[in-house]
Order: C-alpha cells, then structure tokens, then sequence
C-alpha cells in the first residue's frame, strides 16, 4: 500500500470553499482541491486569497487547485486560441500561488475538429503548452500535474510520450483509465511504471467504463491493486472526486479509502 500518502477531496459545484475546507478539517482531509470555475473563478478566488489562506491555516489542510477545462483549449490548432487559453490558464496559476497552492491540474486535451487535423499537430500543440504552462507554473511555485482525459488529446495509452517530451507530473484520474480500457490491472500496471512520475490521483470510482464518479468504493475499480502498485514510498496525493455537494458522502467516501490504506 502507498506509505505517506495525504488524502483531500475535489470541491464541486455547489460547495461553498469556506464550508469545504472547515470540514475537510474535521473530518480529518490533509488538503481541499479547489474546482477553479464558475463560482471558484481565479478572479472570485484570489479577492478571497487571504480568507482562504487563513481558513486552511485554521482548518490544518493544504490547498490544490483544478485548473479551468471548460472554454479553453490549450491544443486549439487555431493559435489565438491556443495563446489565449495558455494566458488564461497561466493567471488562474498566479491565482493558486496567490492562496499557497500546492498542486495544480491541468486537462490535456484539445476540442479542435479531429476529422480536419492530424493527432500529430494537435499533440504537438499540448506538448508545447504543458511545457509553457509547468515553467509558468515552477515559477509561482506551484507543481503542475497534468490529467489523462478519454477521447482527449493524451489519455492513459498516450502518457509515455508526455513524460517523454515533458518535465510535468502527471493526475491520474482512475475512472477515466477505465475508460481507455483498463481495468484495475491495467491501472497498476501504469502505476508500477510511472509512479514515480504520478504525483496525485483522482479517484473517481465507476461501475461500467464511464465517468460517473461515484462515492469511493461503490463502483467496481479494485483501488488496492493501484495503491499496491504506487508502493511504500509514494507520497503523492490522493483525491475524491465525487460528483456530490452533500459532505456525507465525502465523510463516507473516507472511511473507506481510509480501510484500505
């Protein structure tokens, strides 16, 4: 089992940040992943910088981030686009350092028109922001972590070549693993190899080979077969991704990841 793992959860729409990370205090949660849209917009979450430093102080958790996915696009095969998308993903990072983020996910895909592009130009695109977007991000001190995403432009199958072309660590969402095809063996298997390159997870449990992101062990993903695999001394960050704003389910959710490490 993994050894100094910290655990959080991912706020979702609906959740108040205070709220969120009072309770991640006191139920026990190392950190609070912040969503960084709508509501939790970098502009609303950095006037709030101080308050939400504060309130982590007094709750003892860290705080991550989730960058913006939806309207941006940081593959665009169209460059204003693409430049555009790499400044507004670049501020939400300013954003993060503002309240001492830790960690900051990023999706790796593209919306472009598959049939009218090549994978090759549309990958080479995400390579170059994710390189552009991890020095912005070391810069603010912040450690980018980027995220497979099915039918996107890097899914789980495509991670070597990011890693290879790359200095970024990598969120493995485990439920859209699934979704490329592998089951809780195919999951270890990525995580025996690259964990050491695997810096925070989203565990986004399911029952069939979609994103449904259940409450923690309600699906069917076998999660000790990764967290085997990730070994003794990994020391990432685990991550509930629970489409819920009903704290019990996180409190739930806990409990039973906390069973298995």
């Amino acid at each position: 089992m993994v050894g100094d793992a910290r655990t959080g959860f991912v706020t979702q729409l609906g959740m108040d940040e205070g709220e969120a990370v009072a309770f991640a205090g006191e139920a026990g949660f190392d950190f609070v992943e912040l969503m960084m849209d709508g509501d939790g917009r970098r502009d609303r979450l950095r006037e709030r910088a101080s308050d939400l430093r504060a309130a982590a102080d007094d709750a003892g958790v860290s705080l991550l981030v989730h960058l913006p996915f939806g309207g941006v696009d940081i593959g665009s095969p169209h460059e204003h686009v693409r430049e555009g998308s790499r400044r507004e993903i670049a501020a939400a990072l300013n954003a993060a350092a503002s309240f001492d983020a830790e960690k900051a996910v990023l999706h790796a895909s593209t919306n472009a028109w598959g049939p009218a592009w090549d994978e090759s130009t549309l990958h080479g695109h995400v390579l170059d922001s994710v390189r552009e977007l991890d020095d912005h991000a070391r810069r603010e001190g912040v450690k980018l972590c980027v995220e497979n995403v099915p039918r996107g432009a890097f899914d789980t199958n495509d991670f070597p070549t990011l890693f290879e072309e790359t200095d970024a660590s990598m969120t493995l969402d485990t439920g859209h693993a699934r979704m490329d095809g592998r089951d809780g063996g195919g999951i270890a298997a990525l995580c025996r190899e690259y964990g050491h390159r695997i810096s925070h997870v989203h565990l986004n449990d399911t029952r069939v080979p979609k994103d449904e992101h259940l409450p923690f062990g309600s699906g069917t993903i076998r999660f000790e077969s990764a967290f085997d695999a990730l070994g003794g001394e990994w020391d990432g960050t685990l991550s509930l991704e629970v489409f819920t704003d009903d704290f019990r389910y996180l409190r739930t959710s806990k409990d039973r990841l906390d069973e298995l490490l």
